[in-house]
């Protein structure tokens, strides 16, 4: 009994209850004939142009537009750095890339692994950071751009193709 007496003086919440009143429509008569334009040109927005964005350059990696080239890389590695000798047969599998001033190049090096290379700098002399087969270094994990370090560090080892 308690219970039936608890729920009795619950009512629909308020606005819920049954409408008063239903609104009603009535309909213009629409006028035969021709319709007359407007007094006044409709108007329209100004044309803002076509807005293309542009993606920081160092959030992905992408060919590089102005070097280096692979060749360049490979004078590098062959050069000064010393890290391919000059008998070894190397071809330029993957980029160079670019993301910022930093550039990423897979090799593909007859008789070993591939060889991943960052390099960093003017196209025209850029500077060795790292090669190996595992390039994700701490250099690189704390200072290259997302791109490199996407390349570098989250692919692992052994990138594929567009990687």
């Amino acid at each position: 009994v308690l219970a039936v007496a608890a729920l009795a003086g619950c009512g629909a919440p308020p606005g819920l209850g049954e409408p008063t009143s239903v609104p009603t429509h009535t309909a213009a008569p629409t006028p035969s004939g021709p319709s007359t334009p407007p007094a006044t040109p409709p108007t329209t927005a100004p044309s803002l142009g076509t807005v293309t964005p542009t993606p920081d350059a160092g959030l992905v990696a992408t060919a590089c537009r102005n070097g280096p080239t692979g060749q360049r890389v490979l004078q590098l590695l062959r050069g000064r750095a010393g890290v391919l000798p000059a008998n070894v047969r190397v071809q330029v599998r993957t980029g160079p890339l670019c993301a910022g001033d930093w550039q990423f190049t897979v090799l593909t090096v007859t008789g070993h692994e591939e060889l991943q290379v960052v390099t960093r700098g003017e196209p025209g002399s850029p500077v060795l950071v790292t090669a190996g087969t595992d390039v994700c270094t701490i250099e690189v994990r704390a200072a290259s751009p997302a791109g490199i370090r996407a390349l570098a560090c989250d692919a692992g080892p052994a990138n594929g193709p567009g990687a």
